[in-house]
């Protein structure tokens, strides 16, 4: 015999960012609980508004399953002594599994006997354990939680009432003054409370009270709605996810209508139109079939269409006035000069313990030069780079951003180009923002990808000097992101840049501009610091890709390595650990690294072949000498010069003995090893390589 089981907790409105993964932590909790009480089921459906979350857990089992088991207690030395008397450790053993000493045996494992006592627990009844559900829902977490009345309890919204049904039977519980039932609320203002005479009617009966309970049917019927309106107009509505989950959890019983607003405001650029209507009002936008914006909007209403008309024109009022401030803006905005907002920047502060906007401007201006000679820019480039570098903060202080923040960056490079700038420059104070998310789209241009490279870089080293350093999940100024964004881009780019080189940058800007950096001035450690900080994200990126632990610490050890050197020695790495001679090629070139890192060396200390004193010493270093002169372009031809070389290390080894008592001659050896341990590390550094 099997049952439907129902719990519905019904609340206050719910953000709508919230609803969708809470109906998903109660489901799993709900799982979890039924799972751990032994109570088989079939499966759990899961329903959703912003005033209820539902289980409805299908063919659930009458009763828990019964328990049969042997219960391992002490070695029977323990359990019994010489005269075999039971010891209190086997009396609190058999107490403990409710029995008594009588109902002990021994079995032997390992050699060794163990008492034992034969376990059964009855199953309960599904009844008597389901009532306990209420410690799955007062366990709930959530972003934001809130206390009502006097009470100390939390949830995210205020408990209205609760279901919980079995079949046709109330599972007794209360939380705080709500006590469980089999009664539910319809919609807000369209609907009644309604009884739930069974489980199974669980949510068909609600549709009566204009509740769709299930989110999915209920996106489902915004989409057909919206398709239909698009086909009956001709129109293209752009249907974002994220906008359609928000806009499906914030209705019961959704209706989509449509609206209109005057042509004039068409002039706006798109993505201010766009942005009001999406992200402020919750709209969809509509373009004709050549991708025009249009001067339409489709909205969803939480009810049926009566009085649609008087729905849509104040939908229209509201957007009209948004619309109305941006036109205001748009206009009033272009009546000043770039130069003009540059100034302003002067007075804005970009944190009180760095400095300002226009400070943290000069000193990217100055850092994305030395990059761009880094990475050998054109003139042109590196012109188009320094004028984008002078002013890609302007829009900050502009009367839109400020009201639509939004746009920063977009507004940016919609001004620059009203105002006469290049397309290059531009299209590089949007792109310098990117990537806004992990997944974030990437800018496109190089001029743009270096100016965002540096615009974080900067951030990064500042905060850092300035002991603002991200610990734990604490990143209040998402320098993690914008470290991951680094790494992102220049291998996007593929650029051959490090964590060193772009530290050392930073070191060589702050070092030629006391000046800017006299509030941010960098800690002897702050090197270390920073580019640790931003080859973790390297690690992160390899850890998504399924690298093993040791391959990833390998490659990122030497943090003078190139990002994109780092990922390709870890596909090398990976591909090569099948060959046969991977594990003899690793142990030979890290015996020689183990012992190049005990060296000491003056730093003037030169190679003296004369000190050579056998045939193999010479060969080791003639081969050495052939590897610096080659111009390797990948590393894996490095890690194919490393396999050749195998044979001439262990020859070598074979017949030198490199830690002697006559220093010259150790460190002439050592000198040796540490020549061909520094081409080595181009791999990264192997010691950390598992090869057993």
């Amino acid at each position: 015999m099997t049952h439907t089981f129902l719990v519905e907790i019904g609340l206050e409105e719910i953000p709508a960012h919230v609803v969708t993964p809470s109906a998903q932590q109660f489901t799993e909790r709900v799982s979890s609980f039924l799972k751990e009480q032994r109570l088989s089921f079939e499966s759990i459906e899961t329903f959703s508004t912003p005033r209820r979350l539902a289980i409805k857990v299908l063919n659930l089992a009458d009763q828990q399953a019964d328990i049969e088991e042997e219960a391992k207690g002490p070695a029977r030395k323990i359990a019994q002594d010489a005269e075999g008397n039971w010891s209190k450790a086997a009396i609190g053993f058999s107490r403990g599994q409710g029995m008594t000493p009588d109902d002990i045996f021994f079995k032997e494992l390992k050699s060794v006997e163990y008492a034992y006592v034969n376990k059964f627990i009855a199953g309960k009844k599904a009844f008597e354990i389901l009532s306990d559900i209420k410690t799955v829902i007062t366990a709930m977490i959530f972003p934001t939680m809130m206390r009502w009345g006097s009470n100390d309890f939390k949830f995210v919204r205020p408990l209205k009432w609760i279901i919980a049904l079995l079949d046709d039977e109330v599972v007794p519980f209360n939380i705080l003054d709500v006590r469980s039932g089999n009664i539910t609320q319809g919609h807000r203002f369209l609907g009644k409370a309604v009884t739930i005479k069974n489980a199974a009617e669980y949510p068909e009966v609600l549709i009566s009270e204009y509740v769709i309970a299930d989110s999915q049917a209920r996106k489902n019927l915004i989409v057909e709605q919206i398709k239909n309106l698009a086909t009956k107009n001709d129109w293209r509505i752009i249907v974002d996810d994220d906008l359609l989950e928000e806009v499906n959890n914030l209705v019961e019983y959704p209706t989509v209508f449509a609206g209109e607003f005057e042509q004039k405001y068409l002039e706006i650029p798109d993505e201010v139109l766009i942005t009001s209507m999406k992200d402020h009002q919750r709209f969809f936008y509509v373009q004709d079939e050549a991708g025009r914006l249009l001067p339409n909007f489709v909205s969803v209403r939480n009810g049926v269409s009566d009085n649609i008309d008087t729905v849509i024109a104040g939908n229209e009022k509201v957007l009209t006035a948004r619309l109305e401030d941006a036109a205001f803006f748009f206009h009033e905005d272009q009546k000043n000069s770039i130069a003009a907002y540059v100034e302003r920047l002067k007075k804005v502060m970009f944190h009180d313990k760095i400095g300002t906007t226009f400070e943290k401007m000069e000193r990217v201006q100055l850092l994305s030069a030395i990059l761009a000679d880094y990475l050998g820019f054109d003139e042109e480039s590196k012109s188009d780079l320094k004028r984008a570098a002078q002013i890609y903060k302007f829009d900050l202080v502009t009367g839109m951003v400020g009201e639509f923040s939004e746009l920063q960056g977009v507004m940016g490079e919609k001004y620059a180009l009203l105002m006469g700038e290049k397309p290059e420059v531009a299209t590089a104070i949007r792109e310098h923002y990117m990537p806004i998310s992990a997944e974030g789209k990437l800018p496109q241009t190089a001029v743009g990808a270096l100016l965002a490279v540096a615009d974080k870089l900067d951030s990064i080293a500042a905060f850092f000097a300035a002991g603002m350093i991200p610990t734990g999940s604490n990143d209040p100024y998402a320098l993690r992101r914008q470290a991951a964004g680094i790494a992102r881009i220049v291998m996007d780019q593929d650029w051959s840049l490090s964590a060193v080189q772009l530290f050392g940058a930073v070191s060589k800007n702050a070092a030629a501009n006391p000046k800017l950096y006299q509030k941010i001035i960098p800690a002897d450690n702050t090197a270390t610091e920073v580019t640790s900080f931003i080859v973790e994200r390297i690690k992160k990126i390899l850890e998504a890709e399924h690298y093993n632990f040791d391959v990833i610490e390998t490659v990122t050890a030497e943090t003078i390595n190139g990002f994109k050197e780092m990922i390709a020695a870890a596909k090398v790495l990976k591909v090569h650990s099948v060959d046969e001679d991977f594990k003899e090629t690793v142990e030979a070139t890290t015996r020689v690294m183990r012992l190049a890192k005990k060296a000491e060396l003056p730093a003037d200390i030169l190679l003296k072949p004369e000190l050579f004193e056998n045939d193999a010493e010479k060969i080791f270093s003639d081969k050495v000498t052939e590897v610096e002169k080659e111009n390797f372009d990948n590393v894996e031809e490095v890690f194919q010069t490393l396999r050749k070389m195998r044979v001439v290390i262990n020859n070598y080894f074979d017949e030198t003995m490199v830690m002697v008592k006559d220093m010259n001659v150790r460190n002439n050896r050592l000198q040796q090893l540490s020549l061909y341990a520094a081409f080595a590390y181009k791999l990264g550094d192997l010691t950390k390589l598992n090869v057993k």
